[in-house]
């Protein structure tokens, strides 16, 4: 029945899946107290999200000064997201690349802003 349903899932969500969308991966900082600041990055991967969270906390900071990490959290926010665990949504996408090189389409489930990292940094002057 499970297995049923996930390929369900799959294929209808392989089908529809045929536009994509442009995302912003960053946002701007926001002060918090002791000066320090909040990002977040978005990406497909959890790498990439937290790629374009140390890009946008390295922007923050003026020329002279490097961001130093204080908190960082990440969260996957993709479509499976509550109705498969995340292995499971990996052999899902998997599949799913599968078959959009067999259709010859993009078949992927993942998008832009499936994981969301979060940054606390502070500006520390480089020596």
């Amino acid at each position: 029945m499970k297995k049923t349903f996930i390929m369900s899932l799959l294929g209808g969500l392989a089908l529809g899946l045929t536009a994509c969308a442009s995302t912003s991966t960053n946002t701007l900082a926001i002060q918090k107290e002791n000066n320090q600041f909040e990002v977040t990055g978005i990406g497909k991967t959890n790498l990439i999200a937290k790629n374009n969270a140390i890009s946008a906390a390295q922007k923050t900071c003026t020329r002279n000064t490097s961001p130093v990490v204080v908190d960082e959290k990440t969260a996957y926010q993709g479509v499976l997201k509550g109705v498969v665990d995340e292995q499971t949504g990996k052999m899902v996408e998997a599949a799913a690349g599968v078959i959009g090189t067999i259709t010859g389409k993009n078949a992927s489930l993942a998008k832009d802003d499936d994981y969301q990292t979060t940054l606390t940094f502070y500006c520390k002057a480089n020596a």
